[in-house]
């Protein structure tokens, strides 16, 4: 049996996935799953609440003791805990979650002189690749190319534009010497809304059950590439937490990513 496996926002829709996969994998020994405290399943065996068998852990609000890595793909409130408990106790902790706030991102690299982390924005593997791929584009292809990201996720995703797109731009504005985040624009709209020179263009769509799909434009006159990632289901965000979860255990402190773990230079 691998390493003890806590999950934070263990019934969300990547909750479950991930302890089941988990179970499947035999990787892991799942010894806590957690939810906020007024969950209506808490006390339920999180197996069964994740559509597998029962693996005797019942969902809690608490942490339990022992817990040697955590996967967290809750909602932003929960993560300054889960940063917190995982730190303390030194718990090394693969952070999923999207929409954190800047005092949260200064939070994680500060627990990241104490515990490993790997935070990735998105954590399927062919994701990882992309977001390595879209800066080497831009930068072979010039300023004359307009850059445009285009993302689309199920209509009960909160926060826009998705964590994946910004992380696409950053690498986009990197490799070109483009200030980030100026450079976005997030949509257009009026009479008066020419494309400027330079500008990356961000546009989120929401709606049904999308799992994820994100595209970067490149187009000048005479010309058009696309590079586009589409997950099929969120399995393969899962399978990319799970392989970072057991590579991470037993690694030094520091805040690592996606590309660490798939040694993408």
């Amino acid at each position: 049996m691998g390493p003890k496996l806590v999950v934070v926002g263990a019934c969300g829709r990547m909750g479950r996935r991930i302890v089941a996969l988990a179970a499947e994998s035999k990787h892991f020994e799942i010894i806590g799953a957690i939810d906020k405290v007024d969950h209506p399943d808490l006390g339920k065996d999180v197996g069964v609440v994740a559509g597998i068998e029962k693996l005797n852990v019942p969902l809690s609000a608490s942490w339990p003791k022992g817990a040697q890595v955590a996967i967290d793909f809750s909602m932003p409130e929960a993560a300054e805990e889960t940063i917190k408990v995982c730190a303390a106790h030194g718990i090394s902790l693969v952070m999923g979650t999207t929409g954190l706030t800047s005092i949260q991102h200064e939070a994680l690299k500060a627990a990241g002189q104490k515990i490993p982390i790997v935070y990735g924005t998105n954590m399927s593997v062919g994701m990882n690749v992309l977001f390595n791929l879209v800066g080497k584009a831009a930068a072979m292809l010039g300023a004359d190319y307009d850059i445009e990201i285009v993302e689309e996720h199920h209509r009960f995703k909160k926060d826009a534009p998705s964590g994946s797109a910004l992380t696409l731009a950053q690498n986009i504005c990197k490799a070109t010497s483009r200030p980030y985040p100026d450079s976005l624009v997030h949509g257009r709209s009026g009479k008066e809304a020419l494309r400027q020179k330079g500008e990356i263009g961000m546009h989120a769509i929401r709606a049904g059950d999308i799992t994820g799909v994100h595209s970067v434009i490149y187009s000048t006159l005479g010309e058009t590439i696309t590079l586009n990632h589409t997950a099929h289901s969120r399995d393969t965000l899962v399978r990319g937490a799970l392989r970072a979860a057991e590579w991470i255990h037993g690694k030094p402190a520091t805040l690592y990513s996606m590309a660490d773990v798939l040694g993408i230079k």
